[in-house]
């Protein structure tokens, strides 16, 4: 995989002649779609970028938020020059996602948001935004200044997750594999915690900005949402105020709740990474 020096890194799968271009979450990286990847079947190429601060773009120059990975996204289908793009975008990603399809809408057929995407409530004027993102994403963000011992350490970390322990399986084990990095004795997430910190301040302080998205985007769009959160218990990270409040905003916009699934398992287990996928194929 070979990139110029500012593009996004990406992680291409399958080489059909349809073109999905998938946008991964806050803490996470393109390997967390191979499930959805390989069940979208032979006639689709699936391009993942690593988002600026994550993954093999931990090193690129870091930008200011969501918009500039908005930007990156629509530079990247440009760059394809393949056509139109299935535009699907997991937790962050569907915010960037969002932004990227209400950007140029030209770009993109369909946007398939996952578990994200939605208008969420400003905080409070004052609110510690960074403490509010501790406690949102909590072991997300406490493992980025961990150090782990060896690469098992690291899986046997994840694996104890109670979100991911009941349905680990190879992709997840992959995905946590391409995320680390460092000497043995001293290994640790390649996720820079700093990209992570700005960007959660931008879901969080531009929740107006979101929600103009949302009702401004002209591109053939559905959220599939999971009931249960990065804990895997209720309740999800789009609530049901949120959900209705996007409901009557944009009645034109199917929202589906995935039963049983939680906010990692919704693209990790085959058996809801298939509804997406058939989300992605679909028209």
């Amino acid at each position: 995989m070979t990139s110029p020096p500012d593009t996004l890194p990406v992680l291409t799968f399958g080489d059909g002649p349809r073109l999905a271009v998938a946008v991964h979450g806050i803490t996470a990286s393109a390997m967390q779609w191979p499930a959805v990847a390989r069940l979208l079947g032979p006639g689709w190429t699936l391009v993942a970028p690593d988002l600026r601060g994550r993954g093999a773009a931990a090193g690129l120059p870091a930008g200011s938020g969501l918009h500039d990975h908005a930007r990156d996204v629509c530079a990247l289908v440009r760059d394809r020059g393949a056509g139109r793009a299935v535009l699907v975008g997991h937790s962050m990603g569907a915010y960037v996602a969002l932004l990227a399809a209400v950007a140029e809408p030209d770009l993109f057929d369909r946007v398939v948001l996952v578990d994200g995407g939605l208008p969420l409530p400003a905080p409070p004027a004052g609110t510690d935004v960074d403490a509010v993102l501790a406690a949102t994403l909590g072991p997300a963000i406490a493992r980025l200044s961990a150090t782990f011992a060896s690469e098992q350490d690291y899986l046997d970390f994840f694996r104890a997750h109670p979100a991911l322990a009941a349905d680990w399986n190879d992709d997840v084990a992959a995905y946590v594999r391409y995320d680390l990095t460092g000497e043995p004795g001293a290994l640790r997430s390649r996720v820079v915690g700093e990209a992570v910190r700005t960007d959660g301040r931008d879901v969080l302080e531009r929740a107006g900005e979101f929600g103009a998205a949302w009702d401004a985007l002209t591109v053939p769009a559905v959220l599939l949402r999971a009931p249960l959160g990065l804990m895997g218990q209720p309740p999800g990270m789009l609530g049901e105020d949120a959900v209705a409040d996007a409901r009557r905003r944009r009645p034109d916009i199917p929202v589906e709740t995935l039963d049983g699934a939680n906010h990692y398992t919704i693209v990790f287990a085959d058996r809801f990474a298939a509804r997406v996928a058939e989300a992605v194929a679909a028209g």
